[in-house]
């Protein structure tokens, strides 16, 4: 029969009135015919597949609004759940003769209820043969006793769900059984409703109210579209079970718990559930298609929008711009500041050195230029991040930084892909919990898998103890009164592609030794923390998008450990990551940015590592190290923070080395003696993170760990770093402990180089490269412990040193070509200078004002302008004792001095690091190789001078 004769519509219009085996028939007449009746799925087939009484909507309960890929599919799966129960099924009787003859009998069927030939559930499975069929008419049945299933049957309620209901207590005790379409009630003598210990059960269309179910490996289950009202399911020991498309309300402990190892021991469903689910579409994304996307913040909190690598600078306002009153590029106007600092307000000068030549010289009479390069740590990061942030710019992120799809993730990490793709205990798949305490448990060695499933307004969704395992893949955690995931007591598993939001404490919760791989999640809008590790917790948090929580981002805490790698942390109300109360972890290439308080912050014990991440436009300081925090910090890139770059209190034993420090809105390193929350800003909220809401005293049962990535640390150490273009001071110091500054490049800050205002024990200032700071390179303030050793201070537009010290040594520096006075000594100064190389164009190589004590010898100070002198002294002052310094006057223009014994400083091949013991890292290097000079005539000539420092 050809279809030609009608046109399309036509046919589709008359065959929409065919039933099932009508439609069946009409498919094997041609290939033509076959190809209509397919074309039938968004009518017939969904007619079929919504009108049976035994199906539900194929995307229940989570999302009944969205259409199937196929309804003809859909209705097919249903059509054949009431064959499939059976298949592989052992009879009973071992004789193969009886098995062949028993089924090529037709299947019974038996009718219970008033007017049917049974009025009870029990009196027909009293009749019943195996794979008959019981259907049980509208009404209510109460069984008075348990029941026992001996025999395989099909037990089916006739007409809506809701119209049979059953208040029985049930015992399998045979190889497989079918219910379907009832709404099972406990009897009177038991809250065990349905109870399987080796056999296979499968449940369809079923509404569970008020009891328990339980299923005992070997025994396997089956349950599909079916209501679980204050219902527990318990699984103790499953080798395979599977619960899709259901819905658990309101569970007064848990809905489903996995219990014990997956049994050795496997029935005849095993094989069968274990094709079943190989056989099903892979829930894991395509990679065009990933389920990681950024969030738009300004929108809605649903309202995604697609992912992207870009960060947007917002406002119009530059973070970098300075707190203090700082001069306005391309004024000419010279100040001098308090302490007779001058302030030589001129363009900046480029990165490469070049000083601009003096506003007040006839540049035919006077050429003054000083050349050099410096080279510190590079970014690690890329170049992205080298210039002033652009208010409303978008910056690119570099490539390694961006975050890879679940899809990449899994196909980089072996281990990961396999937990994905493996079936174990309890499959949990595009089910919905909500309403209740508790949504599933996994305890003793239990292992579950979860996809796709919906969490929300229950007291937590997971729980995982006692070595359990699980996979949780894409499921939405929302609105959980506690945590949304617990992990304890060696729990791990892997925890990947979920969004996890809106929770009142953590999304994810790990303590006591567990170990998760968490991937690719979005954990977002929490109340408290996104994720919390405490109690010799540990894990692997990687790749994922953590952002908008109203506490830090990632809280460690109580010797937890974990992994933190190439995740994104942005827009928290707190912390970025917090590191708290002997909290350790290795915190790895993450970009952490646009958070309210630090993007790091380290306090009470805290040793991390943190290593090669992008701290960025954050709204407080970029690193925070408060009371006793420890920790190694390398390699960063810590950029464009309102606050300080890295701020650190007094008590606290850092070791702050290799790292970028720029354009952040006020110092570039920075540490202050004042407690907690003393410092404007308020660095200090602690966070409870006990199970249940009590304090616990956790330091009791932890274990001390040892680590051979950390050593001892006993000086704070601020090393090898490049501190530049911040707003403020490169480097502050108020201090009542020992600290070590060494080797960093601190270049073009907006205020001094380094302020020293209060250090009662001794801080080291050694083969550092001081140069284009907006005011002074170094002062040193009343009654500070200082020793400046081996720096090269170049180019800075006030004086080179200024100090009023009590116990100032200034020895073996370059002090060349700044725009004040190379060194500058106030009153009550206790200063030695000692070995020193001191040159200043425009005024004094060494100026004392007032009385000081100091030591002035063999230094080397080199002539600036003809009318000024070398030295200056205001007073007759006789504690100022100058001997054997050599002078050096200009007197012929072939007259050239080279900086070769020993070479420009800073020189990090003989320096002595102290404490340090730093990992290899990129050195600080100052070219500055040659002095030369011309001048004609004498000391006091007024004949123009040529300097050029290479």
């Amino acid at each position: 029969m050809e279809t030609g004769g009608l046109p399309l519509e036509l046919w589709r219009m008359i065959l929409a009135y065919l039933h099932l085996p009508d439609l069946g028939r009409c498919s094997l007449v041609c290939r033509a015919w076959y190809e209509l009746i397919l074309s039938l799925d968004s009518t017939r087939w969904r007619q079929l597949c919504l009108g049976c009484t035994e199906c539900r909507h194929p995307n229940w309960p989570n999302q009944p609004d969205v259409e199937p890929e196929s309804w003809r599919e859909a209705f097919k799966q249903h059509y054949l759940a009431s064959k499939t129960w059976t298949k592989n099924a052992l009879d009973l009787e071992s004789s193969i003769c009886f098995s062949l003859f028993r089924r090529k009998k037709e299947r019974r069927t038996l009718s219970v209820g008033p007017g049917h030939e049974f009025d009870s559930l029990g009196s027909a499975l009293a009749m019943a043969s195996l794979y008959d069929r019981i259907v049980l008419f509208p009404g209510v049945y109460e069984e008075q006793g348990e029941i026992i299933l001996k025999v395989p049957v099909e037990i089916v309620g006739q007409g809506k769900l809701g119209e049979v209901a059953l208040l029985a207590s049930i015992d399998q005790h045979c190889s497989t059984t079918r219910v379907c379409n009832l709404v099972f009630m406990p009897a009177w003598f038991s809250p065990i409703m349905y109870k399987t210990t080796s056999g296979h059960i499968q449940f369809d269309n079923c509404n569970f109210e008020n009891g328990h179910i339980q299923v005992h490996g070997p025994g396997t289950c089956q349950v599909k579209f079916c209501t679980f009202k204050n219902t527990h399911v318990f699984l103790h020991n499953v080798p395979l079970c599977m619960l899709e498309n259901c819905e658990f309300v309101g569970s007064e402990n848990n809905c489903v718990t996995v219990e014990g190892h997956p049994s050795a021991d496997k029935n005849w469903a095993y094989k069968y559930l274990l094709g079943l689910i190989k056989s099903s579409p892979i829930f894991l994304p395509a990679e065009d298609h990933d389920f990681l996307m950024s969030l738009d913040l300004e929108s809605r909190d649903q309202a995604w929008s697609p992912r992207t690598c870009d960060i947007v600078i917002e406002g119009s306002q530059s973070p970098t711009s300075p707190v203090c009153s700082s001069p306005k590029p391309g004024s000419k106007e010279a100040e001098v500041g308090s302490d007779g600092e001058r302030v030589a307000q001129t363009p900046d000068s480029s990165d490469g050195g070049l000083s601009p030549s003096g506003e007040d010289e006839d540049d035919e009479q006077l050429t003054y230029r000083l050349s050099y390069q410096v080279q510190g740590p590079r970014p690690v990061l890329g170049g992205s991040f080298l210039g002033p942030p652009l208010p409303g710019a978008s910056i690119q992120l570099p490539s390694c930084l961006v975050l890879n799809s679940l899809h990449q993730e899994l196909q980089k990490d072996k281990e990961a892909m396999a937990l994905a793709s493996s079936v174990q205990g309890c499959l949990i798949r595009k089910c919905l919990f909500r309403d209740g305490k508790g949504g599933v448990f996994v305890c003793s060695y239990g292992r579950a898998k979860m996809e796709g499933n919906v969490f929300r307004n229950l007291t937590y969704a997971v729980r995982c103890i006692h070595n359990s395992k699980i996979v949780m893949l894409r499921n939405d955690i929302y609105r959980c009164r506690a945590s949304g995931i617990f992990l304890r007591l060696e729990g791990g598993g892997l925890i990947a592609g979920n969004n996890i939001y809106h929770n009142a404490e953590a999304g994810v919760d790990i303590r006591k030794k567990s170990n998760p791989l968490i991937l690719c999640n979005q954990i977002h809008h929490g109340l408290r923390s996104g994720i919390v590790v405490l109690g010799n917790g540990k894990g692997v948090i990687r790749n994922n998008q953590i952002f908008s929580n109203k506490e830090a981002g990632i809280y460690i805490l109580y010797h937890g450990n974990p992994i933190v790698s190439g995740n994104h942390i942005f827009k928290g109300r707190a912390a970025g990551i917090a590191v708290n109360e002997n909290g350790k972890g290795l915190i790895t290439e993450n970009v952490i940015r646009e958070n309210q308080w630090g993007g790091v912050d380290i306090r009470r014990g805290g040793v991390p590592i943190l290593r090669s991440n992008l701290i960025c436009f954050g709204y407080s300081d970029g690193v925070v190290v408060g009371d006793e925090g420890k920790g190694l910090i390398e390699g960063n890139t810590i950029y464009a923070n309102k606050g300080c770059g890295v701020w650190m209190m007094s008590s606290s034993l850092p070791h702050v080395t290799s790292n970028h420090v720029s354009y952040n809105g006020l110092y570039g390193v920075a540490m202050f003696s004042q407690k907690d929350g003393e410092f404007p800003g308020g660095h200090g909220a602690q966070e409870n993170f006990s199970e249940d809401g009590d304090a616990i005293l956790w330091e009791a049962e932890l274990e001390k760990e040892d680590d051979p990535l950390r050593r001892p640390i006993t000086v704070a150490l601020v090393e090898s770093n490049s501190i530049n273009h911040n707003g403020a001071s490169g480097i502050f110091v108020q201090s009542s402990e020992a600290l070590q500054v060494v080797a960093n490049v601190i270049h073009a800050n907006g205020d001094r180089g380094i302020t020293i205002v209060q250090s009662s024990q001794l801080t080291r200032v050694a083969n550092n490269s001081i140069s284009c700071n907006r005011q002074s390179g170094v002062k040193v303030e009343f009654q500070c412990k200082v020793e400046l050793r081996g720096n090269g201070i170049y180019d800075n537009r006030g004086h080179g040193i200024i100090t009023k010290g009590d116990g100032t040594a200034v020895v073996e520096n370059d002090i060349i070509g700044n725009r004040g006075s190379g060194l500058q000594l106030l009153p009550r100064s206790d200063t030695k200078v000692l070995k020193n190389r001191i040159h200043s164009f425009r005024a004094y190589g060494i100026a004392v004002r007032g009385r000081v004590k100091a030591l002035v010898q063999e230094n080397i100070i080199f002539q600036g302008k003809t009318n000024k002198t070398i030295f200056q002294q205001i007073t007759n002052n006789r504690e100022c004792i100058m001997q054997n310094n050599k002078f050096l006057v200009f007197k012929k223009k072939s007259d050239t001095w080279r900086l070769v014994n020993p070479p420009a400083r800073p020189h990090l091949e003989n320096s002595l690091r102290g404490s340090s013991a730093a990992h290899s890292g990129h050195k600080v290097t100052a070219m500055a190789t040659r002095i030369t000079a011309r001048v004609e005539g004498g000391y006091h000539s007024n004949r123009s001078i040529f300097c050029t420092i290479l």
